[in-house]
């Protein structure tokens, strides 16, 4: 499903550099893990996915497509496929859970009985049913990020990428936000996750890649954390 082949980005003219020749590959339903210390390449890598930014070599593929040749107008489109999940939540304020996640539906050009179909299934998944009219400022940090989620599936993407979506969580909402995770990979969905915590590697016993110095040193298929 997605292949970077021998992908580098050099800032600055060449001072900083954020990947070095990057080469792997994620099979559909997959649940990959990268992992890697503060300006190890992580989020670099993230961005390149999604278009957000251009690698200085190589090429990183989607289903075959060239993500960086896609014309900027056509670029929604293909967002639209990936759902993203953000360690501080990107929430709506002034928008309840059952609005948050709807206003991605909206945004999407959906239609008003589809929101009103799907909204509650997202928000059913995440176990958030009886906080569907609470405002983000009502929530805890864990169901904040469970809104994120509901938020980030509710358009049926074929990919979460979630960037340290428990780096401010307490260890419960940790565990409860990684078990939703692995729900949704259950059903089918693949999952890129990058994340710092070696607790949620350890509970998770998936696939994980670890990257320092923006190169990847270690690609364990049985998701164990070396660094």
């Amino acid at each position: 499903m997605i292949y970077f082949d021998n992908v580098s980005k050099i800032y600055n003219g060449g001072d900083s550099i954020a990947l070095q020749n990057v080469t792997f590959q994620v099979a559909p339903q997959e649940f990959v893990s990268i992992v890697g210390h503060s300006g190890a390449g992580k989020t670099t890598l993230l961005k390149m996915l999604i278009a957000e930014d251009f690698p200085t070599d190589g090429t990183v593929f989607f289903e075959s497509l060239n993500v960086h040749s896609i014309p900027r107008g056509q670029l929604p489109n293909f967002r639209r496929k990936i759902g993203t999940v953000f360690q501080d939540f990107k929430l709506l304020p002034h928008k309840t859970a059952w609005e948050n996640v709807a206003f991605a539906m909206e945004a999407n050009g959906r239609t008003d009985e589809e929101i009103a179909e799907n909204v509650p299934q997202a928000l059913a998944l995440v176990d958030l049913s009886a906080k569907i009219l609470q405002f983000p400022h009502e929530l805890s940090g864990g169901e904040k990020q469970r809104v994120a989620i509901a938020r980030a599936i509710v358009n049926q993407p074929d990919i979460i990428i979630a960037d340290e979506p428990t780096g401010n969580l307490d260890p419960i909402a940790t565990y409860e936000v990684v078990q939703i995770l692995k729900k949704i990979n259950d059903l089918g969905t693949t999952v890129i996750m990058t994340t710092h915590n070696k607790g949620v590697i350890d509970a998770l016993g998936r696939r994980v890649i670890t990257m320092d110095e923006g190169k990847i040193i270690r690609d364990d298929s049985e998701g164990k954390y070396v660094l």
